[in-house]
Parts: structure tokens; sequence; C-alpha cells
């Protein structure tokens, strides 16, 4: 496979793991909303928010190490390394463009 494949495979990598991300983080903004407000103080929203870390954990490690894994595994570790490095590459991407729409929100 080529390096472009690559570079093309590991974009919807990052773009999943970054639209996986966004789905969360809009579920954790609007829990109340969706959940209404129950007693904070229960053993109940710990665990919650523990399970949800863990799954999260464990969706965001196969969308970005899955592949590069498996290509690793399959003896093509140039490959992997090429994958892994530019999920990585494209993950830093999409992290300074919410940074620069932070900042321009910010200084709004």
């Amino acid at each position: 496979m080529t390096n472009s494949k690559y570079v093309w495979q590991s974009f919807l990598a990052a773009a999943g793991t970054v639209a996986y991300i966004s789905g969360v983080a809009g579920l954790m903004r609007n829990a109340e909303k969706f959940f209404g407000e129950g007693d904070p103080d229960t053993i109940l929203a710990p665990i919650t928010f523990l399970l949800t870390f863990v799954v999260s954990a464990s969706i965001t490690g196969l969308l970005v190490l899955g592949r590069p894994i498996h290509l690793y595994l399959s003896g093509l570790k140039r490959e992997a390394f090429i994958l892994l490095a530019a999920t990585i590459g494209w993950l830093i991407v999409f992290l300074v463009i919410v940074i620069l729409i932070l900042f321009n929100i910010s200084s709004v």
C-alpha cells in the first residue's frame, strides 16, 4: 500500500476520534438535559464518569492504535509506524484547530 493511502487512513482514524470525542463532550455538557438533575452525592455519578472514561479510552485507543498494531503484527512494521505517526499528526492538527477556534472565541 502506498504512503498516501496510509495518510488517508490516518486522517479517517483521527477524524473518527475527533467525532467520537465531540459526541462524548456534547453528551457530558448536556447531561442534565438528558438525564435530569440527579443527586451528585450518590455513588452513581463517579461510577458513570469512570465507566465513560474507560469506554472512551478503549474506543479511542482502538481508533488510533488498532490498525497500526494489526499492520505491525502482520510484519508491516514500517507501514505501522507511518500510519501511527500520521494519525498522531492529524490529531495534533485537529487540536491546533480547536485551540485556534477557542482563542478566537475568547478574544471576541
